[in-house]
């Protein structure tokens, strides 16, 4: 039984979330469960994956792991195709892995350019492309959100690769939500601020990362459930005429220039 309001319900969909192992990741593919979506949590640690599969069978969900790195194409089909062959077709995807390298722009180095833009920017698209054409082909349309940052519309120091890579995806949403609107594909984005993790907990309780908190107008950073509402909103047909959206949820950050 969806533990969904109305209009907001994913009874008998199928959904992937990349990035699921941890974090928001997790904690997206945890929300569409509790919804009534069967998932496909993907990403690179398997053992990881594992787990999440079992913590959403516990509450009677319907999860499985799939092992895929977003970076290589191939692998991306595979993880795709092995979704599709235990769920059944998708209608939801949730592009959500990412990673960071904080250093001055001066220090960034090539190799560091690569692992964030790959990632980031070109994993969203791999993925966004191969569950597209899936959704396309079954021809019963679908929903792909895309995971940006408010980072992507307003920069900080010290994360220009990640900045560089989260306005790509921004971009490559629009692009994407007017090319596969013909097919019934919506594609949005969410454009999170400043979120609690397992990764970022350290740096949120030290000096610098409290300074960052007093520069959000609400006074603190997002809890994970704070996100709920507009992925639900975007996962279902609640947001049925809704593409090229990108959301903010960020407590006002990217509205203050200060």
């Amino acid at each position: 039984m969806s533990a969904a309001p109305a209009g907001f319900d994913l009874e008998g969909r199928n959904a992937m979330v990349t990035g699921a192992s941890s974090g928001l990741g997790r904690h997206f593919a945890l929300v569409l469960a509790r919804a009534g979506a069967r998932v496909a949590v993907a990403a690179r640690r398997g053992e990881r994956l594992a787990a999440v599969a079992e913590e959403i069978a516990a509450f009677d969900g319907r999860a499985i792991p799939v092992q895929m790195d977003v970076t290589d194409a191939d692998s991306v089909r595979a993880g795709v195709a092995a979704a599709e062959t235990e769920l059944g077709p998708l209608s939801v995807l949730v592009n959500n892995s990412g990673v960071a390298v904080t250093k001055p722009a001066l220090e960034q180095e090539e190799a560091d350019w690569d692992k964030v833009l790959d990632t980031n920017l070109k994993g969203v698209w791999l993925v966004a492309q191969e569950v597209g054409r899936h959704m396309a082909a079954h021809g019963h349309g679908g929903s792909i959100i895309n995971i940006a940052s408010i980072l992507g519309i307003r920069v900080g120091k010290q994360l220009l690769p990640y900045a560089t890579s989260k306005a790509g995806v921004i971009q490559l949403t629009r692009a994407l939500a007017l090319e596969l609107a013909e097919h019934g594909i919506r594609v949005n984005a969410i454009a999170p601020g400043y979120f609690r993790t397992e990764i970022n907990q350290e740096f949120f309780d030290s000096p610098a990362g409290q300074k960052v908190i007093k520069r959000i107008p609400f006074g603190r950073i997002g809890r994970q459930e704070e996100l709920d509402g507009v992925l639900l909103l975007l996962a279902s047909d609640a947001s049925s005429f809704m593409t090229g959206s990108v959301i903010k949820v960020d407590g006002g950050h990217a509205i203050n220039q200060v």
